[in-house]
């Protein structure tokens, strides 16, 4: 049962789902299991130029399945626009849309935005989509099952339910919040939109598991890096859900999964968006993010650009337990007269350190050689720049695990896989 998990070793953003897109030519199913509305996967192929925030980025094979699995949070309205915008291109959607996910509703991106308001300067830097919340209601069990779009007098009955217990706390706390649908109103909104995918619903396991009964390739995509992690990452700065290898069983449908390949993908340099921590921050930033068109897929905004962080880099290849390392856009490096590698940290606490400790941490760096080449032509590693190649297995040693792919555009065949 060849089962691949593609993950995140960074902070997200480190191209996962150019990776999916590549290797799901040989899958027969395409599964997200965490995360939402806040993910930002671009995909470059033949269709077009597309940045996914709910479908897998499997969706363009027409053999696979896309899978959106129990893990998740759906924004109902904003998963039908994906799947339009998908068919538009002539692209036939295959969906299996699992009933026991929750759904982020509008009212939970309107308290996310009011939460971010309110921290002011403290705030977490959250895409506003209201994936927190949407969470959140999941744990207080205050959540809207997307099984329930299907069963309208339940769904009525359980935002009811929602709402007695929500709108007391929303009005006291915010006093601007002017949320005023009723939960009748919400249900027909909510049938409204999800007409085009109602029909695709169903328990995502029982697919899933007949692929697994005659051998196919599965194929799982994380959202966001282990950076992010809720548990791992550098709390309260992360995300809301679990962003690692080991959650893709639980959050798809398979519990009892045991991938044959986990692969880490990692960035060749750091960046991150949001609130938090970058240990290898550049002084000067601008250039280079406009180059590497480093901004947020969901929200535009400018990412933080650093060096290759391998201390960061090694622990969150460790938290995937990763098999091998995707390494991404090292053609942006082209032309850089200042490569660096961060090999390690000074200061106190910098074994396991957790927030606020980090922001004390400087990085001790190694300089790399660079080269000026254009190596977007490049289609074996041995056509790299030495200097390149040094680059790559340098990093490669302070991993421990070796890299299989390295990546020098966002076309497919700007893939090159070493054996």
């Amino acid at each position: 049962m060849p089962s691949i998990v593609v993950v995140g070793a960074n902070w997200g953003d480190e191209g996962k789902g150019r990776i999916v897109d590549f290797l799901a030519a040989d899958a027969s199913a395409s599964i997200r299991f965490q995360g939402g509305n806040n993910a930002g996967h671009t995909v470059v192929n033949d269709f077009g130029t597309f940045k996914l925030h709910q479908l897998p980025s499997g969706i363009f094979n027409p053999d696979c399945i896309a899978v959106l699995g129990p893990g998740m949070v759906i924004s109902p309205e904003a998963l039908s626009e994906e799947i339009a915008e998908v068919k538009a291109t002539g692209v036939d959607v295959k969906l299996c849309i699992s009933d026991r996910a929750t759904l982020c509703l509008p009212l939970h991106a309107l308290e996310d935005t009011l939460e971010e308001q309110r921290l002011g300067d403290a705030a977490y830097g959250s895409t506003r989509q209201g994936i927190a919340p949407a969470y959140g209601d999941r744990v207080m069990k205050k959540g809207i099952l997307v099984g329930w779009l299907n069963q309208p007098e339940v769904l009525e009955q359980r935002i009811q339910f929602m709402l007695d217990w929500k709108m007391p706390q929303l009005k006291a706390l915010y006093p601007d919040c002017d949320f005023t649908q009723s939960a009748a109103e919400m249900t027909q909104w909510l049938l409204d939109v999800t007409k085009a995918w109602r029909p695709f619903i169903c328990n995502v396991t029982q697919p899933l598991k007949a692929l697994q009964a005659q051998n196919a390739n599965l194929l799982f995509e994380a959202q966001l890096g282990a950076g992010r992690d809720l548990v791992y990452g550098e709390y309260p700065w992360t995300t809301s859900s679990n962003v690692t290898a080991a959650y893709a069983g639980i959050g798809s449908g398979l519990p009892a999964l045991r991938p044959e390949r986990v692969i880490a993908v990692a960035k060749s340099f750091s960046s991150s968006v949001g609130t938090g921590t970058l240990v290898t921050a550049m002084e000067e930033q601008d250039n280079f993010r406009e180059s590497a068109n480093e901004y947020g897929a969901v929200t535009g905004r400018p990412r933080d650009m650093g060096y290759f962080d391998a201390v960061a880099t090694r622990n969150g290849v460790e938290l995937q337990a990763a098999t091998e390392i995707a390494l991404t856009k090292i053609d942006c490096l082209s032309g850089m007269k200042d490569i660096k590698i961060c090999v390690a940290y000074a200061g106190e606490h910098t074994e396991n350190p957790i927030w606020p400790q980090t922001a004390a941490l400087t990085p001790v760096y190694e300089d790399m050689q660079g080269w000026d080449e254009d190596i977007t032509v490049c289609r074996t590693f041995d056509s790299l720049p030495q200097a390149a190649q040094d680059y790559v297995t340098r990093i490669e040693q302070l991993m421990g695990v070796p890299i299989s792919m390295v990546s020098v555009g966002p076309e497919r065949e700007q893939m090159i896989i070493r054996s």
